[in-house]
């Protein structure tokens, strides 16, 4: 069975780091729009900094994925806009050789196939996240009810203790409260 991919004007993204959390992705992509819950096979969760440098948004390492065979790394499909490529991009900082784009396929729930762009550290140094990133990765699974086995995986994983201020939790603090008046 071939991959589904959308029409030209979209473009499906597998998420497994802070863009699972919707107020997250929405932060630079207001587009995208919740596809469907998928893993990736023969892939790894993995935390690591790119040259050994910690990332200055999240202080720790940042979420990417590791050929790993026969382990899996649930995550969010998103629907986006092409136009929304460079704001993606620019968020992975793929310009400064962070991570680079690549295709994978995914495999929802119900059996389907779908061929996705994906973001993978390059050369990273492996280290622990933040305290603060662990939370909004283990809120985007919780949120978009990804496996109970999987979500405790993500609890136990542990952080490198940062108690510092982080700018990007107080803008995804205050979205996640919009959110929440808007549904009340």
């Amino acid at each position: 069975m071939a991959g589904v991919r959308p029409g030209d004007s979209c473009f499906l993204y597998f998420a497994y780091g802070s863009n699972l959390l919707r107020e997250r992705v929405l932060l630079g992509n207001a587009a995208a729009t919740f596809y469907s819950a998928a893993r990736l096979q023969d892939f790894k969760l993995a935390f690591g900094n790119i040259q050994g440098r910690t990332s200055s948004r999240w202080h720790g390492g940042s979420a990417t994925i590791v050929q790993s065979p026969g382990d899996e790394v649930w995550g969010v499909v998103w629907q986006m806009n092409k136009d929304s490529l460079s704001t993606l991009d620019e968020q992975e900082s793929v310009a400064y050789g962070f991570y680079v784009p690549i295709e994978i396929i995914v495999h929802t729930e119900e059996g389907n196939k779908l061929i996705c762009r994906c973001y993978q550290m390059k050369d990273p140094v492996f280290a622990p996240p933040s305290p603060q990133y662990k939370w909004v990765i283990c809120m985007g699974a919780k949120q978009n009810n990804l496996p109970a086995e999987y979500q405790k995986k993500l609890e136990a994983i542990e952080t490198n203790n940062y108690t510092g201020p982080l700018p990007v939790m107080e803008e995804i603090k205050a979205a996640m409260t919009q959110t929440k008046k808007m549904t009340n």
